[in-house]
């Protein structure tokens, strides 16, 4: 596990309440986590948890590029189970902010990707949840042909009538 220096999480609370997005506990981010994917069209994701647990991550691809998608899945927000994708890669250096109540995931569109993320909330099994990543309700446009996804992640059922999203308190 990596810690960000007093100064690194200062600057981030800074940063991001002048881009209202205040609130997002920035400053206790509790974890900084690295993977690694081999392959390239294989997909990982779509993760969210529950509150107390939900999480708010910062990512960014520190090698190979990936397209690294989130969707809304807050009960009641006007943009609820809708999905934004972008690249992110070593090369462009961009990352991408995964607010609470989103659920989070990503292709490699390389032979090899390697991805950092500071996390706001420890993991907790017990409040993990996931959208499948070809859910016919989300529609997510994968750039690649998908070539291999975990029996984890293939195993999410397909959203229903019965999903209301997730609850922040």
């Amino acid at each position: 596990m990596y810690s960000l220096s007093r100064i690194a999480v200062d600057f981030l609370q800074e940063h991001f309440a002048k881009k209202n997005l205040s609130g997002t506990a920035w400053y206790s981010i509790l974890q900084a986590n690295h993977s690694g994917t081999h392959g390239k069209g294989v997909i990982r994701g779509m993760h969210f948890q529950h509150d107390p647990f939900c999480e708010v991550k910062l990512v960014k691809c520190v090698q190979g590029s990936i397209f690294d998608v989130i969707i809304d899945v807050r009960e009641g927000s006007p943009t609820f189970l809708q999905w934004f994708g972008a690249e992110l890669s070593a090369e462009n250096k961009r990352m991408m902010y995964v607010p609470a109540g989103f659920a989070h995931g990503f292709q490699s569109l390389s032979d090899y990707s390697e991805i950092t993320y500071m996390v706001s909330a420890f993991y907790n099994k017990e409040s993990e949840r996931g959208i499948r990543y070809d859910d016919t309700t989300i529609k997510i446009e994968w750039p690649l042909p998908v070539s291999l996804v975990s029996d984890k992640d293939q195993a999410i059922p397909l959203i229903d009538s019965a999903f209301k999203g997730v609850i922040l308190k």
